[in-house]
């Protein structure tokens, strides 16, 4: 195998695909990346046996040819080259060693056999659809915050994504769930998504998908069966085992009956939420809504620091109301409210808050309160 690339365009493949390699494995394979020059393409490989990602990069492919070397080791390298700089890769067969060069630098890799390294069966994928790359991201966005690292309840380790109905209307909707806060959203069900069975995306794809789909605007085509999904972004291909197991029936903690309406300016409502938690040293960092007629008072309190609290114009005409919430939950959900406003419907101090933005009713965020 002899070819030239560019660094820029093998740095930005290796990003990709190292990020799926685990740093600790007792199997050496798996700490390498698969390099594979043919028909003017540079392939880059890696698995972490869940999950696998290719991303065809351009090349000067001199001679064809493949081999294995440690994927963060060469990403480590070709990140400190110098930018622009032109990348010669070179290996021999009958040698367990590649050969890289660039301006006056040259680095000798050792090699493991490419026959040794494992390749993924997608099996078949009866389901296709296509999603914007923006649509995708949104999506993944407004969810990913919400999903579970607790590992015992392994099905809210990931994104539920499924076809369904929002007043007859076919959506694509996903949900991600800790126990404490839900997120929910939706979109106009896509050509070809009518039939998908509810799957489970794992956590660690969700956040390399996230990654594929950061600048470009492509469209991600998007094959899935009940056990496998893949998606193709540009010139990578992502395919990944789904979780398997139940997600929960989120209907039932969507409170229907919460009357209780208050709308905040959200950046506003943020800032003073981050301010007044400061002064909270617990983990959840707890904050106390303090609600009445045309006005809000967050307020933290600490025994070891004191308290503080800030009052804010809001929208309100109910009965006056105090809440408290885990502070970072309240701006995790206000990260992901594109518009100027917030609604918050509630029903009292014990009974789960439903959080929309006031101008976009395709997501819709739930909160346990907590008790300060």
């Amino acid at each position: 195998m002899k070819l030239i690339v560019e660094r820029a365009a093998l740095l930005k493949g290796l990003s990709h695909v190292q990020s799926v390699v685990e740093r600790r494995t007792t199997i050496p394979i798996l700490s390498n990346v698969l390099l594979s020059a043919e028909a003017g393409r540079l392939s880059l490989s890696a698995t972490d046996m869940d999950l696998e990602i290719i991303e065809r990069v351009p090349g000067q492919i001199e001679r064809d040819g493949r081999t294995t070397v440690p994927a963060h080791m060469l990403y480590d390298i070709v990140r400190k080259l110098r930018e622009g700089a032109q990348v010669e890769i070179e290996a021999r067969g009958e040698r367990n060693a590649m050969v890289l060069r660039s301006g006056r630098s040259t680095f000798t890799l050792q090699c493991l056999p490419p026959e040794d390294y494992p390749l993924m069966a997608s099996g078949e994928l009866s389901h296709n659809f296509a999603l914007p790359a923006g649509e995708l991201r949104t999506l993944i966005d407004r969810t990913r915050f919400a999903i579970s690292t607790e590992e015992t309840r392994y099905y809210l380790n990931g994104i539920y994504l499924h076809a369904t109905k929002n007043d007859e209307v076919p959506v694509i909707r996903a949900v991600a769930t800790d126990g404490h806060r839900l997120a929910r959203v939706e979109m106009v069900l896509p050509e070809g998504a009518a039939g998908i069975p509810g799957v489970i995306i794992p956590r660690k794809t969700v956040i390399e998908l996230r990654k594929l789909v950061e600048e470009g605007e492509d469209e991600a085509q998007i094959a899935l069966s009940e056990t496998k999904i893949r998606f193709i972004v540009g010139e990578a291909t992502l395919t990944s085992k789904l979780i398997d197991g139940t997600f929960p029936d989120y209907d039932r903690v969507i409170p229907s009956n919460n009357d209780k309406v208050l709308e905040v300016d959200c950046k506003t409502f943020a800032e003073a939420v981050d301010r007044v938690s400061t002064i909270s040293t617990e983990k959840s960092r707890a904050v106390k809504l303090t609600i009445e007629n045309g006005g809000l008072k967050v307020s933290a309190t600490s025994l070891e620091n004191g308290t503080a609290e800030e009052e804010l114009e809001v929208r309100y005409h109910d009965t006056p109301l105090e809440i408290g919430f885990n502070s970072r939950y309240l701006l995790d959900i206000a990260e992901q409210i594109d518009g100027e406003g917030a609604q918050f419907a509630m029903s009292d101090a014990g009974s789960p808050t439903i959080v929309r933005d006031s101008a976009d009713r395709s997501a819709l965020y739930v909160l346990m309160p907590m008790r300060v």
